[in-house]
């Protein structure tokens, strides 16, 4: 059989070049772990120039004066020394993470959450394939980046089952997985992260902020849809058409049996089962909040400042944790009781490579803060941008824009967020925006671009995927899928967020947008 050339054609040529300029300059940044150490050199020696210079901010909010402080003076290098092990423990995001991370092992292990991908997926017509496939891509967000080796090869057999080509499957339910990974209609580890980041940053200005991970769950919930509606429109009118997608594909070796994608009798049970486990464990919330005086309340009875609300990760962990035994104890994936400790330490194993980025990144966060630098960045930048008289919304449309471009280079959201939060959550507040909002923006400019970077590994895992089917295709094969959507993500997700703002929608509960 002939086949059709995919290679980039000469008006693109232009595109893979600053593309391969993009990926050379990434290689050449070191991994994170170091990134924050440099950072942290860096910073040191800023300090002692701005130290030597007298340089200091008055805050707006408290009149309180702040000097930057010289990190390799005497006291500095005792700060560093002495708080080591309090700057890891106290690191905002880690035991939330781990909380969490507990119950979604056993839920993930159990077999619970790729079921319920499965099930979303065969539920629809055939004709609702591409957005059964990128809608069950938000959802799977829950599972990290799991995600993509879930998602990928279901999203194949999707299409195939629907008589459409695998390779479409693939590259929708990268793109989704991917360029949405900050939108999900489930509170997922990531929001932990970045909550926790985000509240560690604001209280640089007002010492009592709280952020919760479902601070922005209206919005990524809203966004989870929307962005699959985008996927459709973009698939469906436009690449859909085009011949290397229509086309039928090669078979690979080995290819899984397309029966995967439907549940078996027993997973069937188990779902039915956890599905009445769930709705008793949100009743039994619901009652225990509905009681006058209960200790769950939050001051004045209110439920949005609620344990439940505050620590959301805590009934998250315990949610999936249950519903995961449940559906493994009925499908014979969890035989017994003694098998979910190691389960959950083969989870807590699986972000052992963030947990160790985390300890860098806690090091160069305590460092940043005690030289008052922050501080220093926030007031300035804050009077500048006063000074520019700029709406709130194009500020914030501005720093989704650039924060897609840095993603470029700085593919771990949790990294680039411990960088930018403590500068820019501060800025946005001495000018009246609110933490979260500002946390919105980065959500979308932290996704856009995923799905483009040759930086990120699940680039070249999503390439391997696609050349199963189409032994001859490449990089241009890949981007001439992506960059289109990537740009509809930030130009469609972008007018969400400021419709959004512009109506003055709340983010999540509790927390008004402006």
């Amino acid at each position: 059989m002939q086949r059709r050339n995919t290679a980039p054609k000469t008006g693109t040529n232009g595109l893979f070049r600053a593309i391969g300029a993009i990926e050379r300059a990434g290689n050449k940044l070191p991994h994170p772990f170091w990134l924050f150490w440099i950072l942290a050199a860096v910073l040191a020696v800023v300090s002692l120039v701005l130290s030597l210079a007298d340089v200091s901010v008055v805050l707006p909010q408290s009149g309180k004066v702040v000097a930057v402080r010289n990190l390799l003076s005497l006291d500095g290098i005792e700060f560093a020394a002495k708080s080591v092990m309090d700057n890891f423990a106290e690191f905002p995001p880690l035991a939330i993470v781990l909380v969490m991370i507990l119950g979604v092992s056993v839920a993930e292990r159990s077999g619970l959450l790729e079921a319920l991908l499965r099930s979303t997926v065969v539920r629809l017509p055939g004709r609702w394939v591409t957005f059964a496939v990128a809608f069950t891509g938000m959802i799977a967000h829950i599972m990290s980046d799991s995600a993509y080796l879930v998602m990928i090869p279901l999203g194949a057999l999707a299409f195939r089952a629907a008589g459409r080509s695998p390779v479409l499957g693939v590259l929708v339910a990268y793109v989704a997985v991917s360029a949405g990974f900050n939108a999900s209609p489930l509170v997922n580890p990531s929001d932990a992260v970045r909550a926790a980041l985000t509240a560690a940053a604001a209280r640089t200005v007002d010492p009592g902020y709280d952020v919760t991970p479902v601070a922005a769950y209206f919005f990524s919930a809203v966004s989870a849809v929307f962005l699959a509606a985008i996927i459709t429109l973009v698939v469906e009118l436009v690449l859909a058409k085009r011949a290397e997608f229509s086309a039928p594909a090669d078979e690979p070796a080995g290819e899984h049996d397309p029966a995967r994608i439907h549940l078996a009798p027993a997973e069937r049970r188990a779902l039915k089962l956890t599905a009445v486990v769930f709705t008793g464990y949100v009743a039994a919330i619901v009652a225990l909040l509905a009681i006058p005086g209960s200790p769950l309340l939050g001051e004045d009875g209110s439920i949005t400042r609620s344990v439940v609300v505050s620590d959301i990760s805590v009934f998250i962990a315990l949610l999936f944790a249950l519903l995961g035994l449940v559906h493994g104890r009925t499908t014979g994936t969890i035989p017994r009781m003694s098998a979910v400790p190691p389960i959950m330490t083969e989870g807590v194993s699986k972000i052992a490579p963030v947990l160790v980025l985390f300890f860098a990144a806690s090091q160069l966060l305590a460092y940043f803060t005690w030289t008052g630098i922050g501080s220093v960045l926030a007031v300035n930048g804050a009077d500048l941008l006063h000074s520019m008289n700029a709406p709130h919304l194009v500020i914030l449309l501005a720093i989704a824009v650039a924060v897609a471009l840095i993603n470029m280079l700085v593919t771990s959201g949790s990294a680039m967020w411990a960088i930018l939060a403590p500068i820019l959550v501060p800025m946005m507040m001495y000018l009246g925006v609110r933490p979260e909002s500002a946390m919105a923006t980065f959500m979308i400019g932290d996704s856009v671009t995923n799905a483009v970077t040759p930086m990120s590994p699940y680039f070249v895992l999503a390439l391997g995927f696609v050349q199963q089917y189409r032994k001859n295709a490449g990089i241009g094969t890949l981007m001439s899928f992506t960059v289109p959507i990537a740009t509809a993500f930030l130009i469609a997700w972008s007018a969400l967020f400021a419709v959004w703002y512009w109506l003055g929608i709340p983010l999540g509960p509790g927390i008004p947008v402006r």
